[in-house]
C-alpha cells in the first residue's frame, strides 16, 4: 500500500500550522442569500467538503465591496452585517479540525451584474474579453479606496475567525486586471512595465499588512501565466513574485489564466492530464522561499504526494475534486482509494452552470454537492420495492440512492451493459474517465443490493404481473430517424457502432449530424487515423459551443485534423459513393463518399408511462426520458425520484 508521507505532513504558513497539504482552493458557488450573507445552503455544503479532511480551506470568492461583487449572492465581508455568518464558517471548519483562509475579492470588469448596473471598475477602459462591455477606469481615489476596502475585509476576517487571508489576483479579476496589458495601459505610476503593474497589488499587501499586523498570513492567488496572446508569462512572474514576498506575502498559489483565455484553461477540460500546471508552482519556487501550491486538476492523493516529493510544490489544491467525492483524501488514508469518485472535468455542475446558467454550484456525478441541505441521510421510513427502466447516468444515480436508503432496487437495462449514452462517449478521445465513472457507480450500486439485469426489455405486461411498488423511468432517447433515399445502404451506420468498434472506418467519410455525437465520432475516427471527414449539420451554427471547454478543444482538435464541417445543410439522398446535400438553398453532390455515420441525435422515450398511469404504479420520469439534455441533469433528476420514494 503506498503511503501519503509527503502530502500529510504538516506545514507552517507565518503563524498558522496546517495539518497536511491538501488545499481546497476557493470556488464560487453563489449558494449565499440574496444578500451575500452566508446561508444555511453554504454552511452545510462548506462542512461537508471539510469533512473530508483537506488541512487548509479556502473560502470562495469573497467581495470586499459591493460594487466589486460578481453577482448579488456572492459573499461579502464589506460591512460588519456579514460578520455573524462568517463567525459561523470559522466555528464549523475549526470544529472539524481544519484551517479556514477567506480569499478576498473585487471582480473589476469581470462582472455582467457590475457592468450592466454601470458600476463596473478597472485601470483602464477596456472591455471585458467575456463581457464585451467597457468598465470605467479608475480614479487614483478609486484606487485608495479599493486598497482600503481590502485592508477592512483583512481586518474582519482577522475578527470574524479566519487563520488568514487570501487575495485574488488571479483570473483576470481586478488585481490581475492590474498586471495585465490587456487590461491596463494606464500611463501613471500604476501602468508600465510587470512590476510597476504590479504596484497596485503591492499596495493592497502593504495595507493589508499593516492592518493585520505581522503574525498573520496573507497568501497571493496569482495567474503565474495569463494564458493569452500578448500576456504576462511566468518569467515576468518571476520578477513580481520576490517583491510580493518582500512586502509581506506568506504563500503563493500558483494558478494560471484568465477567464479569456482559451479552452476555459482555468476550468481545464478533461483533455489535460492532473497536474498538468505544476510546473508553474516550480518556477515560484526558483525565486522565493514561502510556501508554493500547486494547482491543475489533480484528483489523485498519491500522484500529489509523488509532486511534493519531487519539489514541484509544498501543498496541492483539489478543486473539483472536492466536488464530485470529498472524501477523496480520506478514502485514500483508509487505504480504499478504489472507492473515490473520480472528477470527469465536464464542468457541467460548476463552471457552466454558475458562469452560464447563473445557477448556483452543482456536479455532474455527486447530486449530493450543493443540496446538502435536501440530501436523505436515510434510511427511508418504508422500505419498497422499486423498479428502474433504463441503466444510464439518471438510472443508475437512481437505483444507487433508492438502495442507499434502503429500498429494495432491481434495475434493467435493455442492451448488454448499463451506462447508456456515456458508454459511447467514454470510446471518445481522452474520455475514458467516463466509463471508469460508469463501472465504479455500477459496483457500487451492487454493493448496496441493487440487482441489475442486462440485456432485458421491460413490456407493459411485465409491469402488469409483477406490479412493483414504484417505478423510476430512466428510459432515455430514441435515436432520431433519419427518412431519406438511401438510408439502409450497406456503407450506411451509426455512430454508437462506429465508437463501439462494432463498425470499421471508411476512408471518405461524411457524418449526418454535427452535434455532440457527431464531433466526438469525428474526433475518435481522426485520431484512428482517418483523414477524410465531412460534417453536415442542419442548424446554422454548431451546437457545440467553443465558450465550453471541452467544446474549444473539439472544435480546435477536428480542424487541426482537417475536418470540415457543413452548416445549414441537409442531406438529402445516399447512394453507393456519394451523398446529395443541401446547403445554404443550393444542391450539392459530396464525392467520393464510402460510409456515412449517422449521429442525428436522439428523441426522448417514456413510452411505459401509459402502463404505469393504467396500473396507478407511483412513478417518475427521469433524464433523457423527459428531455434529452446532459448528464447532470440526469443524475440530479435520477437522485431526486430516489429521494422522493
Amino acid at each position: 500500500m503506498k503511503r501519503l508521507e509527503h502530502l500529510l505532513a504538516p506545514i507552517k504558513v507565518r503563524n498558522m500550522v496546517i495539518a497536511n497539504r491538501v488545499v481546497m482552493p476557493p470556488m464560487g458557488t453563489f449558494l449565499g442569500n440574496d444578500d451575500g450573507t452566508v446561508s444555511e445552503a453554504s454552511l452545510a455544503y462548506l462542512k461537508r467538503r471539510v469533512m473530508g479532511g483537506a488541512g487548509l480551506i479556502v473560502q470562495e470568492i469573497t467581495a470586499i465591496h459591493p460594487d466589486g461583487a460578481a453577482s448579488p449572492a456572492q459573499l461579502g465581508i464589506y460591512e460588519d452585517r456579514f460578520m455573524p455568518g462568517l463567525r459561523q464558517v470559522t466555528k464549523t471548519v475549526h470544529e472539524l479540525g481544519s484551517k479556514i483562509i477567506v480569499q478576498l475579492h473585487h471582480a473589476g470588469r469581470e462582472s455582467q451584474y457590475q457592468l450592466q448596473k454601470g458600476t463596473a471598475v478597472a485601470p483602464s477602459a477596456i472591455p471585458s474579453m467575456v463581457f464585451k462591455q467597457a468598465p470605467r477606469e479608475m480614479t487614483e481615489d478609486d484606487i485608495r479606496d479599493i486598497i482600503t476596502a481590502f485592508g477592512d475585509g483583512a481586518v474582519r476576517a482577522r475578527e470574524a475567525g479566519y487563520d488568514g487571508v487570501e487575495l485574488h489576483a488571479a483570473h483576470g479579476y481586478l488585481l490581475a486586471q492590474f498586471l495585465s496589458v490587456h487590461a491596463n495601459q494606464r500611463q501613471d505610476q500604476y501602468g508600465g512595465d510587470i512590476v510597476r503593474r504590479a504596484r497596485f497589488i503591492i499596495e493592497v499587501l502593504e495595507e493589508v499588512r499593516r492592518r493585520v499586523g505581522d503574525d498573520y498570513p496573507i497568501s497571493i492567488r496569482l495567474s503565474v501565466d495569463e494564458w493569452i496572446k500578448g500576456g504576462y508569462t511566468p518569467e515576468d512572474m518571476q520578477l513580481v513574485v520576490p517583491v510580493l514576498v518582500k512586502h509581506g506575502c506568506d504563500m503563493i498559489s500558483a494558478s494560471f489564466g484568465t477567464h479569456g483565455s482559451p479552452a476555459g484553461i482555468t476550468q481545464a477540460p478533461i483533455e489535460y492530464e492532473q497536474g498538468f500546471n505544476v510546473g508553474l508552482a516550480r518556477k515560484m519556487k526558483e525565486v522565493v522561499d514561502v510556501p508554493v501550491v500547486g494547482v491543475g486538476r489533480f484528483t489523485d492523493p498519491f500522484f500529489a504526494d509523488e509532486c511534493i516529493a519531487r519539489g514541484d510544490a509544498d501543498l496541492i489544491a483539489f478543486g473539483r475534486q472536492h466536488l464530485a467525492d470529498p472524501d477523496f483524501l480520506k478514502n485514500a488514508r483508509e487505504g480504499h482509494p478504489e472507492d473515490t469518485i473520480e472528477c470527469l472535468a465536464c464542468n457541467q455542475g460548476c463552471f457552466e452552470r454558475l458562469l452560464i446558467e447563473n445557477g448556483t454550484i452543482r456536479c455532474a456525478i455527486n447530486p449530493e454537492t450543493g443540496q446538502e441541505l435536501i440530501y436523505p441521510a436515510g434510511p427511508a421510513e418504508t422500505s419498497r420495492k422499486v423498479w428502474v427502466i433504463g441503466g444510464g447516468p439518471g438510472g443508475l444515480t437512481a437505483a444507487y440512492e433508492a438502495a442507499r436508503l434502503g429500498h429494495k432496487v432491481i434495475l434493467f437495462e435493455k442492451e448488454s451493459e448499463v451506462g447508456g449514452q456515456v458508454r459511447y462517449a467514454a470510446m471518445a478521445p481522452n474520455k475514458d474517465p467516463y466509463g471508469k465513472w460508469i463501472n465504479g457507480l455500477t459496483k457500487r450500486a451492487e454493493k448496496l443490493g441493487v440487482k441489475i439485469n442486462t440485456g432485458t426489455e421491460v413490456t407493459g405486461d411485465m409491469i402488469r404481473q409483477e406490479q412493483p411498488e414504484a417505478v423510476i423511468l430512466a428510459t432515455g432517447g430514441k435515436q432520431v430517424p433519419l427518412e431519406i433515399d438511401g438510408r439502409n445502404l450497406s456503407h450506411v451506420t451509426d455512430a454508437y457502432e462506429i465508437l463501439a468498434g462494432r463498425t470499421a472506418p471508411g476512408k471518405h467519410i461524411l457524418i449526418v449530424g454535427g452535434g455532440l455525437v457527431g464531433m466526438e465520432t469525428a474526433d475518435y475516427l481522426a485520431a484512428r487515423g482517418c483523414n477524410d471527414i465531412t460534417l453536415a449539420e442542419q442548424l446554422r451554427r454548431s451546437p457545440v459551443l467553443k465558450l465550453t471547454s471541452h467544446g474549444y478543444m473539439l472544435h480546435s482538435r477536428l480542424k487541426k485534423a482537417g475536418c470540415k464541417m457543413l452548416f445549414n445543410a441537409r442531406v438529402t439522398g445516399i447512394d453507393k459513393d456519394a451523398v446529395t446535400v443541401i446547403i445554404d438553398d443550393q444542391e450539392q453532390i459530396l464525392a467520393p463518399v464510402d460510409q456515412v455515420v449517422i449521429a442525428t441525435g436522439t428523441r426522448s422515450n417514456a413510452e411505459l408511462e401509459n402502463v404505469l398511469k393504467e396500473m396507478a404504479i407511483d412513478y417518475k420520469i427521469v433524464g433523457d426520458a423527459v428531455e434529452v439534455r446532459r448528464i447532470v441533469e440526469a443524475t440530479d433528476e435520477g437522485a431526486k425520484a430516489a429521494w422522493a420514494l
